[in-house]
């Protein structure tokens, strides 16, 4: 398999820093890294487009008793011969995702180390509610990060989106003057936007409409703006 084209490098890493590369192939992409620059720049770029999501969500103190239930996991598995566990975290993977987010770490820091580069840093744009009457949309706000090099746009809402399915959530980048320019749907629950180079040209403020399924007919925004927030690059 050719690991230097890009889109090829570029769908791999994707799938291995968001953790849905998994078992075999997730070995075989680690053991691969040390040998392929193309793999550990495409994972260097999704690390810097992803993490700022993580950052801007506030972190949440795990209760005494799930404390208590990893020390169990930790014993039970810790002794050959027992039964393997069957409680939440098996049947949620959570050791596995929990592994997952220390290896990725661990190769973001190696390609950092192995190749530095300056890159602008990613932009993360917190888009408010409006006071826009629509039903299933949440007062809770949407996080968008633009990646260093402005290629890439990730959206993620923090609390589930329903729309009804004649509708869709439309994503604009509105300039100082002249019209919004569509960047492309956004999924209700997160999803990457690849931009062209000139999107976001001119451009201080993110906007989400609610328009028919597909997106506007006309080009232009026709819905309620629903979430909008602003941006500096």
């Amino acid at each position: 398999m050719d690991y230097s084209r890009f889109a090829r490098a570029d769908a791999l890493a994707a799938e291995y820093v968001l953790g849905t590369l998994r078992g075999g192939a997730r070995r075989r992409f680690e053991a691969l890294l040390p040998s392929h620059p193309a793999l550990r720049d495409a994972a260097l770029r999704w690390r810097e487009r992803l993490l700022p999501l993580s950052a801007a969500l506030p972190p949440v103190e795990p209760s005494p008793a799930v404390w208590q239930r990893i020390s169990e996991r930790i014993d039970r598995e810790s002794r050959p011969g027992l039964a393997p566990a069957r409680g939440v975290f098996a049947r949620l993977g959570f050791w596995r995702g929990a592994a997952g987010l220390a290896s990725v770490l661990a190769v973001a820091l190696a390609a950092l180390l192995a190749n530095p580069r300056a890159l602008p840093p990613p932009v993360v744009v917190v888009l408010a509610r409006t006071d826009a009457p629509a039903p299933g949309i949440p007062p809770a706000a949407v996080i968008a990060s633009i990646s260093g090099d402005r290629a890439t746009l990730v959206t993620r809402a923090l609390l589930p989106v329903t729309l009804a399915p004649d509708r869709s959530l439309e994503l604009w980048a509105v300039p100082a003057s002249g019209a919004p320019r569509s960047l492309g749907l956004m999924p209700p629950g997160s999803g990457v936007l690849a931009l062209r180079g000139d999107a976001l040209a001119g451009s201080r403020t993110l906007a989400i409409t609610v328009e028919p399924a597909g997106g506007s007919p006309s080009g232009a925004p026709t819905g309620p703006i629903v979430y909008a927030g602003e941006f500096t690059l």
